[in-house]
């Protein structure tokens, strides 16, 4: 065990993760020495940041609670603290299964363990952060919370309402963090179309992406969790004019069949969908959507699926994920439909549509081949240089493989042919 070392292990989105590393900040300004997500945990404090969404990551998280109380018993850690959404849904239940945490903590409560340790929470310090990260690149949250009524999902009982953060908030951010190195900005919210009618009234999205543009050092930055209801259209007028505004969107679309849809209280109709995908692609060109789909809800039948898989072959999504049903209690699914579906159809539609999507993503990268392309490197491997164009989110999506001809800096921009493609990757050489 070291003293005055703190060990953080961040499980679930980016969204923890930013969560993780403003506490990081406070914990640094309090003399500690810290790491994230260390090889070796062997900290004198040991936080778990926790997912709690759907049965898996609930069980990841626990998993790594019961590890880590173990370590305690046995001396090899000192305090075990646990914070975030899974500690948010469940904590009694955990207090009571898991006596070996020290303390738990909620999704927004976290600035009480610093009091707790006697320390002190630096209110000045409130918007920056330790960046975990590549230096050239991070994680900006616009926006904490949910307004919408999902029948699936767990995520409004956790986080609760909306909350726009102000823009003045997150511009003061962003110059810190360019003033760090920071190029490229991963723009994330739960939901990121309802940015500021909590606050202003209005959906003030575009204002916002708009306002970062403008900050001088920002070069790229990608727009991560949109909901397709009320959409804002005039970001699409932002997405065409600025170039360092990626033509990229994240899209959680779930299905397009209307007895899903209004089974899945989506409030769109399949029409609507197919409406908003068109006028995407119309009106910001060469964009590439990123969306995630769902199969297995209560009540989906196989025609319900054919229609998906139709609706997959038309749009033709650049990039794409897909999960199977999860009966989460609280959820409105929950507490108003059967679980019906077998899991091993559940896994079987999944399986079903991702073929689907693998062609289509191998089609589209293998037309690239040729093009030369943006790319920031993100780091060196043994036999090539590994960076994303615009198109491609970090950890998610794929990238470009780079041959060591040239010596090339991770962070920066280089012009990229692209000489072949495989299903995920691109491969290509320096033009200049």
């Amino acid at each position: 065990m070291r003293k005055n070392k703190v060990d953080i292990i961040t499980l679930g989105c980016s969204k923890n993760l930013v969560d993780s590393e403003q506490l990081m900040r406070q914990f640094v300004a309090n003399g500690y020495t810290v790491a994230h997500d260390p090889s070796k945990i062997t900290g004198e404090i040991v936080i778990v940041n926790t997912c709690g969404f759907i049965g898996d990551a609930q069980e990841e998280s626990i998993n790594m609670i019961l590890e880590l109380g173990e370590a305690k018993k046995s001396g090899k850690i000192g305090q075990l603290y646990v914070m975030g959404c899974l500690s948010e849904r469940f904590l009694a239940d955990l207090q009571h299964e898991i006596p070996e945490v020290t303390k738990f903590y909620g999704k927004f409560n976290w600035k009480e363990l610093l009091t707790d340790l006697g320390k002190t929470y630096h209110q000045e310090l409130a918007t920056e952060r330790i960046i975990t990260t590549p230096q050239h690149y991070a994680y900006l949250k616009i926006g904490e919370g949910c307004n919408r009524t999902c029948s699936y999902c767990s995520i409004p009982i956790i986080t609760g309402r909306y909350q726009s953060i102000p823009m003045e908030t997150i511009e003061k951010e962003v110059r810190s963090l360019v003033e760090k190195g920071i190029k490229e900005f991963q723009v994330i919210a739960q939901d990121l179309t309802y940015y500021g009618l909590d606050l202003y009234k209005r959906l003030a999205l575009p204002e916002l992406i708009e306002r970062i543009s403008d900050i001088p050092g920002v070069e790229w930055m990608r727009l991560h969790y949109a909901y397709p209801a009320r959409f804002p259209f005039d970001l699409l007028r932002v997405m065409r004019e600025r170039e360092n505004v990626c033509k990229y969107l994240d899209i959680a679309l779930q299905h397009i069949s209307n007895p899903m849809l209004k089974k899945m209280r989506r409030n769109i109709t399949s029409e609507e969908t197919y409406e908003l995908m068109n006028r995407l692609r119309e009106e910001v060109p060469g964009i590439h959507l990123r969306t995630t789909l769902m199969v297995g809800h209560p009540g989906e039948t196989d025609e319900d699926v054919e229609e998906l898989v139709k609706f997959i072959k038309k749009v033709r999504f650049e990039r794409m994920g897909a999960f199977a049903y999860s009966h989460e209690t609280g959820t409105w699914a929950y507490d108003n439909y059967s679980d019906e579906i077998a899991p091993e159809v559940k896994q079987e539609r999944l399986e079903y549509i991702m073929r689907i999507q693998q062609r289509i993503a191998a089609e589209i990268n293998r037309e690239k081949v040729g093009k030369v392309l943006k790319v920031l490197v993100d780091r060196e491997e043994e036999e090539f240089y590994i960076g994303r164009t615009e198109y491609d989110s970090p950890e998610v999506d794929p990238e470009v493989l780079i041959s060591k001809e040239k010596e090339l800096t991770p962070g920066c921009f280089y012009r990229v042919e692209i000489t072949e493609a495989e299903e995920f990757d691109l491969y290509g050489k320096i033009t200049y």
